[in-house]
């Protein structure tokens, strides 16, 4: 297992060594199109109401270049909030890419206990791949889903999401993208399956609007 983690790492670090040399090969002007700041996403997505949750600037600058959102959903019909986290790079040339929450989630003590994969389908969008995460941290326990978002394409995969990364710069002269995170806690006793359908509904509301914000 050591060793499957090790190798794991190693093509990890040559897929994104790999990726900065062909971005930053490119010679010509990138195009970067125009679009809707994150600030400006609906505070209000069906029966959830929203209230932003500020970054620290010890974490922007660990973030890098980019336009993030942070922000706490509340919903009257439902027991426990939900929380979107968006962060978007016009570019990825400079070496200012999407951190995964693999390795953030520890980093801040939290431990995954579970995961894997499902696919989302929503109406207007064919289906695509998310991660799934249990995680837990002094008895308190999360449910995580997130996915790489680009150019109306999402992905669970770090790797096939730095592929498109290169496949997009050599097609577009893009090398925009996302990462999309949403997370509620699980209440005491509370099943996996139920705290996936609390996040399921929230999740068809956000995916149809991404696009304003990551442009296509």
């Amino acid at each position: 297992m050591k060793q499957f983690s090790g190798l794991r790492f190693v093509l990890a670090a040559g897929l994104i060594t790999l990726t900065a040399i062909l971005l930053q090969a490119r010679g010509r002007t990138e195009n970067i199109p125009s679009r809707l700041p994150l600030s400006a996403f609906p505070a209000r997505l069906g029966n959830w109401s929203g209230r932003d949750v500020p970054l620290d600037q010890d974490t922007l600058d660990v973030l890098g270049p980019g336009d993030f959102l942070v922000r706490d959903y509340r919903a009257s019909d439902q027991p426990a909030p939900t929380n979107l986290y968006i962060a978007y790079f016009p570019s990825q040339r400079t070496g200012d890419t999407i951190h995964s929450p693999k390795n953030c989630l520890p980093g801040g003590g939290w431990t995954p206990v579970e995961d894997s994969r499902i696919m989302l389908a929503f109406p207007g969008h064919i289906p695509f791949p998310a991660n799934r995460y249990v995680i837990a941290k002094a008895g308190a326990r999360q449910l995580v889903l997130y996915w790489y978002w680009a150019h109306n394409r999402g992905v669970a995969s770090e790797y096939w999401a730095k592929f498109y990364l290169v496949k997009d710069s050599i097609r577009m002269n893009r090398s925009d993208g996302a990462l999309v995170r949403i997370v509620t806690p699980m209440l005491p006793g509370e099943t996996l399956d139920a705290a996936q359908q609390r996040l399921l509904p929230f999740a068809s509301q956000v995916v149809p609007l991404l696009d304003d914000y990551i442009p296509r």
